[in-house]
C-alpha cells in the first residue's frame, strides 16, 4: 500500500473524517508519519509537567464529570497551602520544568487570591524559571490578566466539544454552561498573551467522526499552542452514564484518540500535545503509546493520594494510591527505556507559541523601510 496516498495532505474535514473512520489496521502509516513529524520539531524530547490537583470544589454541573456540583458522593477538599508549596518544592528538586495547577471551576475571591499566592511562590522558589500552567476553568478577564501578570504563562481550558449542539447535550441548561462564554474565554486567554490551549473528549455518546474532524479544524482555526485531549471515560455518578450503551468500546476510544493526536500533529506540527492520563485507564502503557503517535508532553500526577483519590473526573483513575516519588521514578525509567530524552529544567514552550507571540524578523531584503521623499 502506498503510504503517500494514505497520508493526510489537505487536512480537510472530509479527509479527517475518512481517517477517523478508517480501520485500526490501516492506520500504522498515519501514526508513523506523526511520530516523524514530531521528531522534526522536538526530536525525542518529552516535556514533563508536574500535575497538582489543588481543589475538587466546583461550581459547575457538567453531565459527564465526577466532581460536578451535584455529585454528593465526593469528599470535597482544598489542599492546604503549605502542602501545595511542598509539592512545588518537589517538582523543583526533581528538575521538572513546569507544573500544572488544576482545580474545579471556582470563582470566589478566596480561591483567586490563593492561586495568586501560589503563582508568586512558584516564581520565587524557581527564580522565575519554572513554567506555570493553570487549568482552573472559566474566569473573568481581570482574573486571567491578574494571574498572567503574576507569572502564570500557560492556560488550558478544554472546550470538550466544539460542536455547539454536542456541547449542549453534555452540559445542563442552567445558564452556567454557555458555549459562547467558553469560546469567549479562550479568545480572552489568547488576547492576554497566554500560551493557551484547549482539548476535547473523544468517544462521547452522540459524537460522530465528523464532530471529531470539526474539533481538529476548530483547534487549527483557533491557533492553539497546546492541546490536551483524551478518551471519554464514564463515571457512575453522572447523568451521562445512562448513555453508556451508546459508547464505542474502550479500545475503540483509545484508537480514536491516537488518530486525533496523529492528525493534529501533522496539521499543527509545532504545538505541544499531551499524552493524557485518561489513556492510562484503558491501557497501562497508553500514554507511552501516544508519545509514539505525535504527543510530546506527559503530566505525572504528583497530588498526594489523600486528595488525588477524591479528584475523580472519571472512574478507575490510575495510580491514585501512589506517592509523587514513586510516580516520578517509574515515569522516568519508562521514558528512558523507550529512548526518549526527558527535558529536565525546561519550561518546554511550544515553537508555535514563540512564533505566534514573537514572529521571526523578515529577511533583510524585506525589512528595508522606504520613506517618502521630502517635497
Amino acid at each position: 500500500m502506498n503510504n503517500e496516498i494514505l497520508l493526510p495532505s489537505s487536512f480537510s474535514h472530509e479527509e479527517h473524517t475518512q481517517w477517523l473512520s478508517m480501520p485500526e489496521e490501516q492506520c500504522t502509516p498515519l501514526f508513523e508519519a506523526a511520530y516523524e513529524k514530531k521528531k522534526q520539531y522536538f526530536g525525542n524530547k518529552v516535556f514533563i509537567r508536574g500535575l497538582i490537583e489543588v481543589s475538587n470544589q466546583c461550581a459547575k454541573n457538567c453531565l459527564y464529570c465526577g466532581i460536578r456540583r451535584e455529585n454528593h458522593h465526593v469528599i470535597r477538599y482544598n489542599i492546604p497551602e503549605k502542602e501545595v508549596f511542598q509539592l512545588v518544592d518537589f517538582a523543583v528538586q526533581k528538575g521538572l520544568g513546569s507544573v500544572v495547577i488544576q482545580s474545579g471551576e471556582i470563582t470566589s475571591k478566596e480561591f483567586i487570591t490563593s492561586i495568586d499566592r501560589l503563582i508568586r511562590y512558584i516564581m520565587k522558589i524557581s527564580n522565575g524559571q519554572m513554567g506555570i500552567t493553570l487549568s482552573c476553568g472559566e474566569q473573568t478577564e481581570d482574573t486571567y490578566r491578574r494571574w498572567f501578570e503574576n507569572g502564570a504563562h500557560r492556560y488550558l481550558l478544554r472546550i470538550e466539544a466544539s460542536n455547539p449542539r454536542l456541547y449542549e447535550q453534555i452540559h445542563p441548561a442552567d445558564g452556567r454552561h454557555d458555549y459562547k462564554s467558553r469560546l469567549n474565554a479562550l479568545y480572552t486567554l489568547k488576547k492576554i498573551g497566554y500560551h493557551f490551549g484547549t482539548g476535547v473528549m473523544i468517544g462521547l455518546p452522540f459524537q460522530t467522526p465528523g464532530d471529531l474532524a470539526s474539533d481538529l479544524l476548530f483547534m487549527k482555526q483557533l491557533e492553539v499552542d497546546m492541546v490536551g485531549m483524551g478518551p471519554y471515560l464514564e463515571h457512575e455518578h453522572t447523568p451521562l452514564m445512562q448513555y453508556a450503551s451508546l459508547l464505542p468500546s474502550p479500545h475503540e476510544r483509545f484508537i480514536l484518540t491516537l488518530k486525533m493526536i496523529a492528525l493534529l500533529r501533522l496539521m499543527m506540527p509545532d504545538i505541544n500535545i499531551a499524552a493524557t492520563t485518561a489513556l492510562q485507564v484503558i491501557y497501562a502503557n497508553g500514554r507511552e503509546r501516544a508519545l509514539t503517535c505525535g504527543a510530546n508532553v506527559v503530566m505525572p500526577n504528583i497530588t498526594p493520594p489523600l486528595y488525588k483519590s477524591q479528584y475523580n473526573l472519571y472512574r478507575n483513575k490510575p495510580a491514585k494510591d501512589l506517592e509523587a516519588e514513586s510516580i516520578h521514578t517509574s515515569l522516568v525509567n519508562t521514558l528512558q527505556a523507550m529512548g526518549m530524552e526527558i527535558a529536565f529544567h525546561s519550561r518546554g514552550d511550544a515553537p508555535h507559541y514563540l512564533n505566534r507571540t514573537h514572529p521571526p524578523l523578515p529577511s533583510s531584503s524585506h525589512t528595508e523601510k522606504k520613506f517618502p521623499e521630502k517635497q
